[in-house]
């Protein structure tokens, strides 16, 4: 069975869209790892309206998967020093989990990122988010354990994770 996915580039336009999913995801995804007032916190202060546009207008590239015609799943990437590359945000529809679209978004980001002379990539990770060994399957290794104050009285204990880019 082949599934035809397509990845396009996303816009201010798209803003909806990639709230629609991140609201499909990411509560979920952190129910067992964050409490609820923390999920609220950061939903709002990383994916309202507001916050998505002055990411993009700050150099965040956000791309959107689709199975078909139907939207799956968005991430976003940027540069945050000559040749090193952040991804910021990779998330996928529950259904999607486990048939490689994850894989194909950083794929393309990386395909990316080598036509413009990335030396690596690196990503932040919950260090109690089971994407780490979805990271690591992709050749991201650990480079630091780092607790992030963001406000609110909350803090983000992730993984610092890179993958080196063969230009």
């Amino acid at each position: 069975m082949t599934t035809s996915f397509n990845i396009r580039s996303a816009t201010t336009e798209d803003i909806e869209l990639i709230r629609e999913l991140t609201f499909q995801v990411w509560p979920q995804t952190y129910a067992n790892i964050l409490s609820p007032q923390q999920i609220d916190y950061m939903l709002d202060m990383m994916y309202s309206q507001q916050s998505l546009q002055q990411q993009m207008e700050s150099g965040a590239q956000f791309i959107i998967v689709y199975e078909k015609e139907k939207p799956v799943g968005f991430a976003s990437y940027q540069e945050m020093k000559p040749a090193l590359y952040k991804l910021h945000k990779l998330y996928v529809l529950p259904s999607q989990q486990g048939k490689g679209t994850g894989r194909l978004l950083v794929e393309y980001i990386c395909t990316v990122i080598t036509e413009r002379k990335a030396t690596a990539l690196q990503l932040q990770v919950n260090r109690n988010n089971n994407a780490k060994t979805f990271y690591e399957k992709l050749g991201f290794t650990v480079l630091e354990e780092i607790d992030l104050d963001i406000g609110g009285g909350f803090i983000m204990d992730d993984y610092v994770m890179e993958k080196k880019i063969n230009c």
